[in-house]
């Protein structure tokens, strides 16, 4: 399968697999362990939005920060900047934070509650670099949309 017809078999089952009275926890690690499994990443999971910083949330994948201040790295950045961030070689991006020194790139999806505002971050990692694209950001964005309703 090509990347497209992933995403598109993720999102399948992540539809399937919601149960919005299981809570947020439930449904986020759910959703983590549907795309670690299906697009083979290197770490999946989502940080939650607690006053000025974000949390570790679920996550699949080796140990993770368990806090970013807001602006800080690619995930607090994402979420300060409201914007889907992809980059290609983390060693490159200024203020990175190295939570695994094998990772290499990277994507980060707000995650906006129903309100509008910003209540979590989708945080991939990959070994490789330039691993992620448009493709992906479209696809998780799409993602981040599902799990809005459960935050």
């Amino acid at each position: 399968m090509n990347k497209t017809e992933k995403y598109a078999q993720a999102i399948t089952t992540i539809k399937a697999v919601i149960d919005p009275s299981a809570g947020w926890v439930a449904n986020l690690a759910n959703c983590a362990a549907v795309l670690h499994e299906t697009m083979g990443f290197f770490w999946t999971g989502w940080y939650m939005v607690k006053g000025d910083e974000l949390l570790l949330g679920p996550f699949q994948g080796p140990l993770a920060c368990v806090r970013i201040p807001f602006g800080k790295g690619v995930c607090g950045t994402a979420w300060s900047e409201r914007r889907t961030i992809v980059v290609p070689d983390v060693e490159e991006f200024p203020g990175h934070i190295a939570c695994s020194s094998l990772s290499r790139s990277e994507i980060v999806v707000p995650v906006y509650s129903a309100s509008g505002e910003i209540a979590a971050v989708l945080d991939i990692d990959s070994r490789e670099l330039a691993n992620f694209d448009e493709t992906d950001a479209r696809y998780l964005e799409k993602i981040a949309e599902l799990v809005k309703d459960l935050l």
